[in-house]
């Protein structure tokens, strides 16, 4: 059995903040024990408590939060943990060394290219795309600390689709409304598709450049702009082809969602897509910051719905073998088991 302490600090939304519940709860559904510690959410803390844990609240606050670490390092003392993993930047930061003689292993969780920095306490160093991996080598990391463990996504075969709005071909884009994830080039791909509707579902502070930038490129009424959805599911059961257009994209949960929902996937060839995607044949990928390039490839699939289904068969059995929750977590319930003491 492992007995791990969960340390999550993030936003409350995003891949590396989904993929932590999903993971912390399919671990206690395997039957470890696991102690979640986050920072203040009640909606995440209900959702696993629903899941049957006791999720531990704190600040994890900015730089002059002088409280959380010392209060993180009683909790850890008092659960004794086999080993420590803490999730990207803030929560490795705050997390105190185990105590001596024999302390406790802790694993940072890299879901991107960070600083190192504030991993200096980590034992070992998890990156979620082989490339991060060799860059956390590149970095300075010995090689036998640094690790390549995949996310698992949702399965959402079989979901009832949404109401999507508009009408003609459904293009669906989902992630932070952010500049990284590009939805401007979907946007002016879109100029280039006439009758197609382009639904975007996020939140982020890009909303307000991007409904100006449908306005001014003509095609506002085929942009729908659906806020924060819990539906991803249901959304991609209603689109015709999933469109990952993101200038920076570590990974791609997305696109593994969409895989997992039999969808079409059109993507630009960021670091995660590019990995993941085997070109014409589970995905199709194009230059980064092209909307003409993009457009083609969306226009290429859309007339081909048998290659389009070729595709989404494809991207499934990827998922399948490869990023579906049973043969991820053996490997991640394998490696904790190798590094807890």
């Amino acid at each position: 059995m492992i007995r791990l302490a969960n340390i999550m600090a993030g936003a409350r939304h995003g891949g590396a903040e989904a993929f932590y519940e999903r993971l912390t709860l399919a671990l206690h559904g395997a039957g470890d024990e696991v102690l979640p510690i986050i920072r203040r959410d009640p909606e995440r803390a209900a959702r696993l408590a629903a899941g049957g844990l006791s999720p531990v609240e704190l600040r994890f606050g900015g730089p002059i939060d002088i409280v959380t670490r010392p209060r993180l390092g009683l909790l850890l003392k008092k659960f004794q943990p086999g080993v420590v993993m803490a999730w990207m930047n803030r929560a490795a930061s705050k997390t105190p060394p185990g105590p001596e003689p024999t302390p406790w292993p802790t694993v940072g969780r890299l879901g991107g290219y960070y600083d190192l920095r504030y991993y200096q306490s980590c034992d070992h160093l998890v990156g979620n795309t082989r490339d991060l991996r060799d860059w956390i080598v590149a970095q300075g990391c010995p090689a036998a600390n640094a690790h390549y463990l995949p996310n698992f996504a949702a399965d959402f075969a079989g979901v009832a689709p949404a109401a999507l709005p508009g009408e003609g071909p459904r293009l669906l884009a989902m992630g932070r409304l952010h500049r990284n994830k590009g939805f401007d080039l979907a946007i002016r791909a879109l100029t280039l598709l006439p009758g197609a509707t382009l639904c975007i579902g996020g939140e982020g502070p890009e909303r307000e450049a991007l409904t100006a930038l449908a306005r001014d490129c003509g095609v506002a009424e085929r942009v729908h702009l659906l806020g924060w959805r819990e539906d991803a599911g249901a959304l991609l059961a209603a689109c015709d082809l999933f469109v990952c257009s993101s200038r920076h994209e570590p990974l791609g949960n997305i696109v593994l969602e969409a895989w997992s929902a039999s969808r079409p996937v059109v993507a630009a060839a960021a670091q995660g897509p590019g990995e993941l995607i085997d070109p014409g044949e589970t995905g199709l990928l194009v230059p980064a910051e092209s909307a003409e390039a993009l457009a083609d490839a969306i226009r290429a699939a859309l007339a081909d719905p048998q290659d389009a289904a070729r595709l989404a068969c494809n991207g499934r059995k990827e998922f399948e073998k490869s990023f579906a929750e049973a043969p991820v977590l053996a490997q991640w319930r394998d490696f904790l088991h190798k590094v807890q003491r």
